[in-house]
């Protein structure tokens, strides 16, 4: 039997490398998690899109937690690609909605070029 596929928005990675990790990431992937599996809006739940995965450094070590989305860009123009530093369970969540609903992504917090 062949791999199922699941349709997704986009993939939310959240930084567990060690400077993160001291500040709070494995505590936010969790909540994160728990947050996308309770409001159904994780990938293999029905009318879920999002994938959620722990990841190495994501290069802002002394800003974390971290975290890095990657989905379509509007209009299907190629990838578009956010980074994030000190984020909260707040932001993080509401990062989740506006990639669930393909709607703007928030600014706060965000870094990288304009």
């Amino acid at each position: 039997m062949p791999a199922k596929y699941f349709p997704t928005h986009g993939h939310l990675l959240v930084c567990q490398g060690p400077n993160c990790q001291a500040r709070g990431s494995a505590l936010l992937h969790k909540a994160l998690w728990n947050h996308l599996e309770r409001e159904s809006l994780v990938y293999y739940k029905r009318g879920g899109t999002l994938r959620l995965t722990e990841s190495g450094c994501l290069g802002s070590c002394s800003f974390g937690p971290s975290l890095c989305v990657y989905r379509a860009a509007p209009a299907g123009a190629g990838l578009e690609e956010a980074w994030y530093a000190a984020v909260d369970f707040p932001l993080a969540a509401r990062i989740a909605q506006a990639v669930h609903e393909q709607g703007p992504l928030p600014a706060e917090h965000q870094y990288g070029p304009e």
